[in-house]
């Protein structure tokens, strides 16, 4: 074995471009498979992060309210107090389509919306400074407001300077109350992360000129338990408007499952397009080795007549094909490791290359060499001796 392994490196040594080229193939393919399923899985990765900071145990209901069917909010923080142990916070949302004016300051961009005091909690922000809603806001329809940091930058100069100012939104006058610690570590922008207000919901619903909500955010207590809680909503939402056609009940761990599913599936595919070219390669390795058995047959020739078995010369070709498919494996996995770094730097996301890609790459490529290597080896070991010996 450690014989027919010298003689293998001996062979490739010997003939360097040629080796090169064979190897080439085994390079590209192992380098593409490593590179596509990384940055795939780094760009998926990606979007996950920003799925997931959505909150995943959030659970998103919207109805239909009808002259006969209505859904009010007393009625839907009933159901929730009647289930704490499947629900952790409630809020009703409510958009407000309105201008943002601070003086001659106004803000087009701004996302501004009417929440319970919970909402804080469900997007898991901290307070910069100031005060969050209150119950007692929602319940005395306060006009007060709790804006993001950019929001407070813009028109106040600064967060801390925000607070117990007045702004409008529409023609209603509102106190600033708090600013929510800045969420966008890279950059503040006009209708990015940090650019909202937030209103009592019981306020924003008068200003739409309607007590009728229709949308709700409500969180799980566990993850584990969201088709239960998606199978109790709909039914407590099916008992007063006996139709699902009047509403929608979403879990986002529903939607980060398909998710999943859909990144495994995609990364599978691309792994497998990306493999073919290493089938290709397979079929070279197998054309070179062809080659090398042709120009050693009188070498195969002598070994034969001096007495070697049939297996030892099946067994120096085999390994022959399986080093140089090896040795390109390896070079390719350096290379799509390289590669694969620079395009998640140039992507600005975290592409690191896959063990399992790695593994897989590596391992098919070995077994390429193992399998085209099998024909020509096969091919060189049934030479009979006299016409080996014969051959110029």
């Amino acid at each position: 074995m450690l014989q027919s392994f010298k003689m293998a490196l001996k062979s490739i040594w010997s003939n360097k471009m040629r080796s090169f080229l064979t190897m080439l193939g085994i390079i590209i393919g192992v380098a593409s498979v490593i590179i596509l399923v990384s940055v795939v899985n780094g760009y998926m990765s990606s979007v996950i992060e920003s799925f997931a900071s959505m909150g995943v145990n959030q659970i998103s209901v919207n109805v239909t309210n009808t002259a006969s069917r209505v859904l009010s909010a007393d009625e839907m923080y009933e159901f929730f107090d009647e289930n704490p142990d499947l629900f952790e916070d409630m809020t009703p949302v409510v958009s407000v389509n309105m201008p943002l004016k601070n003086g001659n300051d106004t803000m087009s961009g701004t996302s501004i919306r009417g929440y319970s005091e919970a909402y804080l909690n469900i997007k898991d922000y901290t307070l910069y400074t100031g005060r969050n809603l209150s119950y007692a806001d929602c319940m005395a329809e306060q006009k007060v407001a709790l804006m993001g940091y950019y929001t407070a930058l813009t028109l106040f100069g600064s967060a801390d300077s925000a607070v117990g100012e007045k702004i409008k939104i529409g023609p209603n006058a509102f106190t600033v109350v708090g600013v929510v610690e800045r969420q966008d570590e890279d950059e503040l922008e006009e209708g990015g992360t940090d650019d909202f207000v937030w209103v009592p919901y019981t306020v924003a619903a008068k200003m739409g000129r309607s007590t009728n909500i229709s949308n709700y955010i409500l969180t799980s207590v566990s993850t584990d338990n969201s088709d239960e809680c998606t199978d109790t909503i709909e039914t407590f939402l099916y008992s007063i408007y006996k139709n699902d056609d009047y509403y929608t009940v979403t879990a986002n761990s529903e939607l980060l499952d398909e998710l999943n599913s859909q990144i495994a599936m995609m990364s599978t595919m691309l792994g497998g397009i990306a493999g073919i070219s290493l089938l290709v390669a397979g079929v070279g390795v197998m054309n070179i080795m062809l080659v090398s058995v042709t120009e050693r047959t009188r070498e195969i020739g002598i070994r034969k007549a001096l007495g070697a078995k049939r297996a030892v010369i099946m067994q120096q070709f085999v390994i022959e094909a399986a080093v140089t498919s090896s040795i390109g494996g390896i070079i390719g996995i350096f290379l799509g490791s390289v590669v694969t770094g620079v395009i998640g730097n140039a992507m600005g996301i975290s592409a690191t290359p896959s063990m399992g890609a790695i593994a897989l790459s590596f391992g098919v490529s070995v077994g390429i060499g193992l399998l085209f290597g099998y024909m020509p080896a096969s091919r060189a070991a049934t030479l009979n001796p006299i016409d080996a010996l014969r051959s110029d």
